[in-house]
C-alpha cells in the first residue's frame, strides 16, 4: 500500500478519482469512467479484451486519422464498435493537432473542421469531444478551459458537443510505459472520492491511452488496477455517455 506522501504527491499532480462495478444505493454509490485516448492503437486490442474479460465498461476517444490509415486501426474501431453494450467510441479529433497544440487551438476555425472531420471518419453515436492535450471541460454543468482554449471550448459549445476532461490520470514515461503502480492508481481513486475532489461529486474519470498497454506486462497491470476497482462494493464502471449534465441524450 502506498505510504500518505506518495498519494499526496500524486494527488497534487493528477486531481483525479474512480468507478463500482456492483450498483448499491445512490447515496452510496460512486462512479468510475475509464476512457483510452489515442487510438487505435498498438494496445488498443488489449484494452478491449481486459474490459470485456472484467465486464466493466470502458470509452475510447480515438483518434480519426489512426483509425482510418491502416486496416489494423479499421479492425479495432470495428471490434469496439461491435461491443456497444459495454463500450463507446468518442471524438478525439482527427489529427490530434499533429502535435502542434498551440499553433491548432490558436485557429479554432481550422480545428473545428479538424473535430467535424473526426466525426466524420470515426461516426459516433454521441457529441462528445475530447481536446488533444489538454483537460477542458464543457457540459451543462461542468467549465473548464485556459484562455488558449477557450475559443474553441465556445465553438464546440456553440454547435451542441459536450467537451470531456478527466479528473485524473495514469501517466506514463518516455517510453510509453505506465508509471504509477496499480496500488496506487486505486489508492488515488478512493481519495480523491473520498475528498470531493473530482469535477463532478461522486464521479471520476480516469485517462489512460491505450499505447501504454501494449505489453503484456503493463497490460497485466490495467487488469490489476480494474481488479482493485471491482473490490471495492460501491464502486461502478459507466461508460462516458452515461457522465451527468451532458447537453445531448443518450443515442
Amino acid at each position: 500500500m502506498p505510504s500518505n506522501s506518495m498519494v499526496a504527491r500524486d494527488l497534487a499532480i493528477n486531481r483525479s478519482a474512480p468507478l463500482a462495478q456492483i450498483k448499491a444505493p445512490d447515496s452510496l454509490t460512486k462512479h468510475i469512467y475509464l476512457t483510452f485516448d489515442d487510438g487505435p492503437l498498438n494496445g488498443t486490442a488489449n484494452c478491449i479484451s481486459i474490459c470485456e474479460e472484467a465486464r466493466v465498461a470502458a470509452s475510447f476517444f480515438e483518434i480519426g486519422l489512426h483509425q482510418s490509415r491502416s486496416k489494423q486501426g479499421r479492425h479495432l474501431y470495428e471490434l469496439i464498435k461491435s461491443k456497444e453494450s459495454l463500450f463507446t467510441i468518442s471524438n478525439h479529433s482527427f489529427s490530434h493537432a499533429y502535435g502542434k497544440y498551440r499553433w491548432f487551438y490558436q485557429h479554432p476555425d481550422s480545428a473545428t473542421l479538424d473535430f467535424i472531420k473526426g466525426k466524420t471518419v470515426l461516426a459516433p453515436t454521441n457529441n462528445l469531444v475530447r481536446f488533444p492535450g489538454n483537460n477542458a471541460w464543457d457540459t451543462k454543468d461542468a467549465k473548464k478551459a485556459s484562455w488558449l482554449v477557450k475559443p474553441l471550448a465556445h465553438r464546440m459549445d456553440s454547435l451542441g458537443w459536450d467537451v470531456i476532461g478527466w479528473d485524473m490520470e495514469w501517466r506514463f514515461n518516455k517510453h510509453g510505459k505506465p508509471i504509477q503502480s496499480p496500488e496506487l492508481i486505486a489508492a488515488l481513486v478512493d481519495s480523491l472520492f473520498e475528498h470531493n475532489q473530482t469535477k463532478t461529486r461522486n464521479h471520476l474519470v480516469i485517462l489512460m491511452h491505450d499505447h501504454m498497454f501494449a505489453a503484456s506486462v503493463d497490460s497485466i497491470k490495467l487488469a490489476k488496477m480494474i481488479g482493485l476497482l471491482k473490490q471495492r462494493p460501491h464502486y461502478q464502471f459507466e461508460k462516458i455517455t452515461h457522465y451527468p449534465g451532458l447537453k445531448n441524450a443518450l443515442n
